[in-house]
């Protein structure tokens, strides 16, 4: 996913250009360091400009930063929220690929995390600019990470307590939890698919079809409430109170 060096400093090329050169490199540099370990000298040196034109484009490191984030959490939370009522509207018999498995529940979830990778394909470390924890806690750019993670979390909130509303769950801490791991599986997808850059967001959303239908086969009885010794409260000794 390295960018190659390229001349783009050099006279002649046009200045939109020279703007999707720096902001390829500084989303790339931003999202594998960490925003307090980026050096905006690799930034300029992956382009082939000097640090001080990089300046004279987009300013101070947290303008820069805030210039590669917008684009991707603008994205990232119109795709999520697109998938969300893709899912919604097509119904619980068509929300999601053949390849999903018994459960019809992973349509909406399939659909969300097929956007994500599609969203985030060429760039994949940019989805670690909205999860930056190193940001200055009062620059406009952490402001603007903490709204898009906040929107992403109210989606994932209202989709997961959806699923459970609709198999006859209305317990709020359930959803509570169900959100918490909904959030950690999608990045650590994320995270996993950052590993395998052969895998494309095709073979990652089918990949991902193949896992949930295997994860719904291995309990059955537990996603219909039922499952022995859990519905009943015979918890196993190691795990009763």
């Amino acid at each position: 996913m390295a960018t190659p060096p390229s001349r783009a400093g050099t006279k002649g090329v046009p200045r939109a250009r020279r703007e999707e050169q720096i902001l390829a490199a500084a989303t790339e540099e931003f999202g594998s360091r960490g925003y307090a370990a980026a050096s905006l000298p690799a930034v300029a040196a992956r382009v082939g400009v000097t640090k001080t034109l990089l300046h004279q484009y987009f300013g101070a490191k947290q303008d820069l930063y805030l210039a590669c984030l917008t684009p991707v959490g603008d994205r990232l939370v119109a795709v999520i929220r697109a998938a969300v009522a893709e899912g919604a509207a097509a119904g619980p018999s068509e929300a999601g690929p053949s390849a999903a498995g018994p459960s019809a529940a992973t349509g909406t979830p399939l659909l969300v995390l097929r956007a994500i990778f599609a969203a985030l394909e060429g760039r994949r470390e940019a989805w670690f600019l909205v999860y930056e924890t190193s940001l200055p806690p009062d620059s406009e750019a952490a402001r603007r990470a903490a709204g898009y993670r906040a929107a992403v979390n109210r989606l994932a909130a209202d989709g997961t307590a959806g699923l459970l509303a609709a198999a006859g769950h209305a317990d709020p801490l359930d959803a509570d939890a169900l959100n918490h791991v909904w959030q950690g599986l999608v990045a650590t997808l994320v995270r996993w698919w950052i590993k395998h850059p052969d895998q494309s967001p095709d073979a990652m959303a089918r990949r991902c079809a193949r896992l949930f239908a295997v994860a719904a086969a291995l309990a059955p009885a537990a996603a219909q409430g039922d499952a022995p010794g859990i519905a009943s409260g015979n918890l196993p000794g190691e795990w009763a109170d």
